[in-house]
């Protein structure tokens, strides 16, 4: 890689700097690698971001990463296993396929499995053994990259302990499911260490026609952290292995089906499987090179691989929406059927990098520059098996290798620099000023030989853009405080783009105030994403809206605005304590030009954007220990497609969904707390998703019990 370019880039900042805390370093000397810090920090941040601290997490034992993030606002789900395997997640402008438009850190890592060639969140970290998550929106994510239209998501996980520490958490319920997370560590001198694990498994919540297999998975998950700390530096690493088998399908029902019972599964489905495995590696090294300046070098590796072992009746499916008798008799199974693929989804996937940050303060200005060297791959050598549907079985026939698009590579190589500064103005003012490079070069390889012994098809992709941004608070008074920011927003198009396409550039406001007094918080941000070449990311998972499954989707120039609104307040009544807290987002998502290319037209909805969504977070805290927590989720109706709105088609749109859970937490001593939780208490069950193909349900009322024990 291109390391000398940074090296030099790296030694000009050296001699032109003095003196900031490094972002990398608490004060107790544990690990931290956070891009806000406190739900308290995050109040103040010179943009809008959220925390889902560890208290949160602690309360709502929840490994389904969609469930936590629905909490936050200017966040968009959709869901699509129901049980949180593989999340599509957006941010304001940026739409929800395969998590592929916002970025994705662990402990500030890129963490997706190629974040510049192939961005789709395929491998997601489990969200049972994070420690706190970050997410943050406006001019400050343009520090992190490479996509900085809608937001950054950094999980935290559990960091080192100071003293030696430990505790299992395990949840057992229906569905045969249960879940432990389990951690021990501690600091002895200059070395501490972290043992930690996830293991869950569950049978899943569907059955399938005439099959005994479930509709569960299996996932073991590994991590240890070392750390060395020395004077005035450390040296910690971190290694992760997880591997995940999940019974998962691509295929939903129809629409007759769904309404006579949504947790069907159809017996075209009984083979279909997720086999994958990632491991992870990073060394971070920081140091205080004087008293105002700080140095940290992170040195990274992802490995990742997959085969998702399914077959494609989205024909099938769309022939019986529309009455045909012969479709709904071979999806039932009661009708042979001759030729149906089945295709091994088998990739590879690696990403390694270097990063550097320089972190000093001079005055009254704290000062951040940074460099990433960045290359990923991605190798889909893909064979379809064929299979014979008779007297409702599968009969296998016969396998086709891998041609065409179904055997090619894939890459990127990325330089990006940054140069942040945060300037103390006045008393009342603080001034965020970022300035992001990015340099993307991008190619596909594709084969026509098993062997690749021919000449491949080639195509190549080639983007620089300079993104600035500014940002600023301002207090009014002790308890009122303004914040705007516009930045310039950019997400590269990835491995399929040819040398004439253009990445996805937009330029971002936001404005608002906060309001915090004693124990009650308000706040309120209007946004705004101005596209000049809004692209969708083409997938199987989540098809563009032209139909494509892979490369990208231009729809040209569009417009995203709206409103984040969020209140907390705390009472005390007797001996019951009851924080609550609100969150409220609107958004506008609309085409706002006519593209005779692309056919959308101005006033178009764009897809995957909900226009409202909100939820609730009650607690009763007694003084004897026993806690009740309620939390309130719901999201309007999406389009599944630009443009649903002409059509008037009820296939094109998904179904509002209102949902509950409660969970009652009791101590049964100072190291023990058994909890019960309900998910989804009313058992509200609609169409929450109708990709990949067809009409697709959330979870239902699920009941679990546990404990924690702290050791």
């Amino acid at each position: 890689m291109r390391y000398s370019m940074i090296a030099s880039a790296l030694a000009v900042a050296l001699t032109s700097t003095t003196g900031v805390a490094a972002e990398t370093s608490a004060p107790d000397g544990t690990e931290v690698i956070q891009i806000i810090g406190s739900k308290a920090d995050a109040k103040t941040v010179a943009g809008s971001g959220a925390v889902i601290a560890p208290e949160q997490l602690d309360v709502e034992v929840n490994a389904d990463i969609n469930q936590l993030l629905k909490t936050v606002p200017g966040v968009y789900i959709r869901e699509e296993d129901g049980q949180g395997l593989r999340p599509n997640i957006g941010i304001r402008a940026a739409a929800g396929g395969r998590s592929s438009k916002v970025t994705l850190l662990e402990d500030g890592v890129l963490i997706a499995p190629a974040p510049y060639s192939n961005p789709a969140a395929y491998y997601f970290p489990e969200a049972y053994r994070m420690h706190s998550i970050e997410v943050l929106k406006g001019a400050p994510l343009l520090r992190y990259g490479p996509q900085t239209t809608g937001g950054v998501i950094n999980l935290l996980t559990t960091p080192i302990p100071q003293e030696p520490q430990g505790q299992v958490t395990l949840r057992m319920g229906e569905n045969n499911s249960r879940d432990i997370h389990a951690y021990y560590g501690g600091t002895a001198g200059s070395f501490g260490w972290l043992i930690d694990t996830v293991q869950r498994d569950s049978n899943g919540f569907k059955d399938i026609d005439r099959s005994n297999r479930d509709a569960g998975y299996d996932i073991e998950d590994y991590l240890v952290k070392l750390r060395w700390s020395g004077i005035n530096q450390s040296l910690t690493a971190k290694l992760q292995y997880s591997e995940q088998i999940s019974n998962e399908t691509y295929a939903g029902l129809t629409e007759a089906d769904f309404a006579e019972n949504p947790n069907r599964r159809y017996g075209l489905t009984a083979i279909d499987q997720m086999d994958n495995q990632h491991s992870g590696f990073t060394l971070t090294y920081d140091a205080s090179l004087t008293d105002t300046v700080d140095f940290t070098a992170i040195a990274y590796r992802n490995d990742y691989k997959r085969d998702w072992f399914k077959g494609s009746p989205g024909g099938l499916i769309d022939a019986a929406n529309a009455g045909d008798a012969d479709a709904i008799a071979v999806l039932h199974g009661e009708q042979d059927y001759a030729g149906l693929d089945y295709k091994h989804n088998n990739r590879a996937y690696e990403s390694y990098g270097l990063e550097l940050r320089l972190t000093a303060l001079l005055g009254e200005h704290e000062l951040e520059f940074g460099a990433r060297d960045h290359s990923d791959r991605m190798d889909r050598f893909q064979p379809v098996e064929v299979y014979d549907q008779i007297n409702g079985s599968l009969v296998y026939q016969e396998t086709i290798q891998p041609t065409g698009s179904n055997n090619r590579l894939e890459g990127a190589d990325a330089n990006a620099f940054w140069l942040a500064d945060t300037w103390q103005a006045t008393a009342a003012l603080k001034v965020q000023a970022t300035v992001r490079y990015e340099d993307v070069e991008t190619y596909r390889k594709q084969f026509s030989n098993t062997d690749r012994s021919d000449e491949p098809s080639f195509r190549s992709s080639n983007a620089q853009e300079v993104l600035p941004g500014v940002s600023f608070t301002y207090d009014l008074n002790e308890q009122v405080q303004l914040l705007a920011g516009v930045h310039r927003g950019f997400a590269p198009l990835g491995g399929g783009a040819k040398e004439t396409d253009e990445p996805e550039t937009s330029t971002n406001f936001e404005f608002g105030a906060r309001y915090n007094q004693a124990d009650f918080f308000a706040e309120a941000i209007m946004f705004r994403s101005d596209f000049n070449n809004q692209a969708e990311s083409c997938s199987v998972a989540s098809p563009c809206s032209n139909g494509a499954t892979s490369g990208s989707f231009v729809t040209g120039e569009a417009l995203v605005q709206g409103l984040e609104v969020q209140l907390g307040q705390t009472w005390r009544q007797g001996a019951v304590t009851i924080p609550a807290s609100f969150n409220y987002t609107y958004t506008s998502a609309e085409i706002s030009e006519d593209n005779s290319v692309s056919g959308v037209q101005d006033g178009d909805t764009l897809a995957d954007i909900p226009e409202h969504i909100f939820s609730a977070r009650f607690g009763f805290l007694h003084d004897n220990g026993w806690d009740n927590h309620f939390i309130i989720k719901y999201m309007d109706e999406t389009c599944v497609s630009v443009g649903c709105q002409r059509e008037n088609d009820p296939l094109q749109v998904t179904e509002a969904l209102l949902t509950m859970d409660w969970v009652s937490r009791y101590p049964l001593s100072e190291q023990t707390t058994v909890f019960l939780k309900v998910d989804n208490v009313f058992d509200e069950q609609v169409i929450i998703s109708r990709l990949p193909y067809g009409a697709r349900p959330n979870k239902p009322q699920t009941v679990s019990v546990g404990f924690d024990y702290r050791f």
